[in-house]
């Protein structure tokens, strides 16, 4: 579960079926979750920021933490290869589709605590939903990560980050600074509450990417400030975005594809390389930031793998630097190894 599937692994032709296995796991799952819970060959690219993607053999929605936990925990017990699909934001979901259990997270529930703090279920939406409701109770921390396509479990996930407030924009400001507890579904298969230290927060990086623990809700300490201030905030940060990324509302994406490099950046790599704004059938190298990949309509997975292993590639070719995907790849793919 949770594998980013870059390793090399034979190309699976689109017309593939369901997985042989699918029929009797359906049945297996919905004598746990519930009769008619689970559906079957179900598209993903409406679920994804890319919106690319073949179908899930099944699929199934957890509106709860306990329908989540639950989800999780019969997945494994039936030995079924299992996704959680979040804002599917950050990721590419093969032509093929998936073959085994997709769980889409959303948990939902937004609470207000003592102490200026909020408890938010791992399927809720960061933004909108988590900043406009914290920020119209005067409470600032998380509204630095206006415009990001995260849920809550993603964001912890991901260690989520923005840059500090204008005109300094002086650091980078990280999701873990709020985070004072969450509940998980450990690897064990227990329930438990943690707190930050247990996320082993890196620069998008936590615990989470080495340990099958699943979140079921994270609860953020936040700061009383002045809303006229947050909005504002909200506002600059959204225009710094604005003249950088694509709108998701018209041109698809998955955000970065390539990891942070120390001292030089992917995109510039790329851009030097001559890359921005190349195209192969409907994606393209975004012109306005080279480490993005957009969908022009109608791109396919194996349209922006060809414009990934070209850059990855041209850019070892012509500099020596070697990029390294930092987008997860959902399904069967074939990654030839790098090569000069």
């Amino acid at each position: 579960m949770y594998r980013s599937y870059w390793e090399t692994r034979s190309k699976v032709p689109l017309e593939r079926a369901m997985s042989p296995k699918a029929l009797d796991w359906k049945e297996a799952l919905e004598a746990r979750l519930g009769p008619g819970s689970v559906g079957t060959h179900v598209p993903l690219a409406p679920f994804t920021t890319f919106q690319i993607g073949g179908p899930a053999d099944l699929f199934f929605r957890a509106e709860t933490s306990e329908a989540l936990a639950k989800a999780i925990l019969a997945g494994r017990e039936l030995a079924i290869p299992t996704f959680l699909l979040g804002k599917g934001a950050n990721i590419l979901v093969a032509d093929a589709g998936f073959r085994g259990l997709v769980i889409r997270n959303q948990v939902g529930g937004i609470e207000f605590l003592a102490g200026d703090r909020v408890r938010a279920g791992a399927g809720v939406e960061v933004y909108p939903s988590l900043i406009e409701a914290t920020v119209e109770m005067g409470l600032g921390g998380l509204h630095h990560f206006v415009g990001i396509p995260s849920t809550v479990g993603g964001a912890l996930w991901q260690n989520l980050h923005f840059l500090s407030p204008a005109p300094e924009r002086a650091r980078t400001v990280f999701i873990e600074e709020v985070v004072e507890s969450a509940q998980i579904l450990s690897e064990e298969g227990r329930l438990e509450e943690v707190g930050r230290d247990y996320f082993n927060f890196g620069y998008d990086f936590s615990v989470l990417h080495e340990r099958e623990d699943t979140v079921l809700t994270a609860t953020f300490r936040l700061d009383p400030q002045e809303k006229e201030r947050l909005r504002r905030i909200m506002a600059e940060n959204l225009s710094w975005r604005a003249e950088r990324h694509p709108d998701l509302r018209q041109l698809p994406s998955a955000g970065s594809v390539f990891k942070k490099m120390e001292g030089i950046g992917a995109g510039r790599l790329i851009d030097e390389c001559g890359l921005k704004g190349a195209t192969h059938g409907g994606a393209q190298i975004f012109h306005r930031h080279a480490n993005i990949i957009v969908n022009l309509g109608g791109a396919s997975a194996a349209d922006v793998l060809f414009l990934i292993l070209q850059a990855r590639d041209t850019v070892l070719k012509e500099t020596g630097h070697e990029l390294v995907p930092e987008i997860g790849m959902i399904g069967e793919f074939h990654l030839p190894s790098p090569s000069k």
